[in-house]
């Protein structure tokens, strides 16, 4: 699952606020992660726990939704 979807479902930030950072990302080529916190969209941690996430669900690991 891609770390904007995650960050959606969990109600941290809007799809559209994704698209928008993606598209800002092709210009200033800064990950998602790094983008959104500087734009003040999300907190550190929360990229963190979203991260930690992604990683456990490539894995196979996750299993609460």
């Amino acid at each position: 699952m891609k770390l904007g979807e995650i960050l959606v479902r969990k109600g941290l930030i809007s799809s559209t606020q994704v698209e928008q950072a993606i598209t800002v990302q092709k210009i200033c080529y800064l990950k998602l992660g790094e983008l959104l916190v500087s734009e003040g969209w999300i907190q550190t941690t929360d990229i963190e726990q979203a991260l930690l996430e992604q990683k456990w669900r490539q894995k196979g690991l996750w299993v609460i939704d």
